[in-house]
């Protein structure tokens, strides 16, 4: 006879209030941005070709750098000179803790990213670049991240529109913590942390994109 499954134990509001959750002290500019989040769970970004993303994800890989350990799991670009460009533009290289706490992986399959987060001493965040080149289903998406409930992952997606390219990529925004669209090299967030206020990714190409449009 097959045994019920347990249920899990329900949490009163009093436990609840005097939980303690482990947060990321932002700088001004990224928490005027989402506010104060969690150090776990799901963030992704999307948006489409030429508008800054790659930009603001290696801008938002430094700020997290600050906070602990940081890997770029770059499935779809590589280790190339695009990357070496797009980390020496976002002054990446100019603090050697920053250095120290970002690692670049090349096109490391989800697999053995998971192998590597399995260590003791694993990175706190990881990016995914990008969603649809890692080949996870729905039901792999969610296992990944309730297997590795200790780590961020910040995860990179093409757009179709206004939109994450593709139903799997629309379902992960809506499960995600934080949502980031970039269009015209600034970032409009969602956040379940607070936060809300644009950020500007490249002033003088974020002044010549939103000025073209009015015209």
């Amino acid at each position: 006879m097959q045994q019920p499954k347990k249920i899990k134990r329900a949490v009163s509001v009093a436990e609840l209030k005097s939980k303690k959750f482990k947060t990321i002290p932002l700088s001004h500019e990224f928490k005027k941005l989402i506010g104060t989040p969690e150090d776990n769970g799901v963030w992704i970004v999307w948006g489409n070709s030429g508008h800054g993303k790659s930009r603001f994800l290696m801008l938002l890989a430094k700020e997290l750098a600050r906070h602990g350990k940081v890997i770029y799991d770059t499935l779809e670009e590589g280790a190339r000179l695009s990357m070496q460009k797009n980390v020496l533009d976002t002054g990446m290289d100019q603090d050697e803790n920053i250095m120290k706490n970002f690692l670049i992986l090349n096109r490391e399959p989800i697999e053995e990213l998971k192998v590597r987060l399995r260590r003791k001493k694993h990175p706190r965040f990881v990016f995914i670049d990008s969603f649809q080149y890692t080949g996870l289903t729905k039901r792999q998406y969610i296992e990944l991240k309730e297997e590795f409930t200790d780590v961020l992952f910040i995860i990179n997606s093409h757009a179709e529109g206004k939109e994450p390219l593709g139903n799997i990529a629309k379902f992960v925004r809506y499960d995600a913590d934080v949502k980031i669209r970039v269009e015209g090299f600034k970032a409009f967030p969602g956040s379940r942390f607070g936060g809300g206020e644009p950020l500007t990714i490249w002033e003088e190409e974020a002044a010549k994109y939103w000025m073209d449009l009015k015209q």
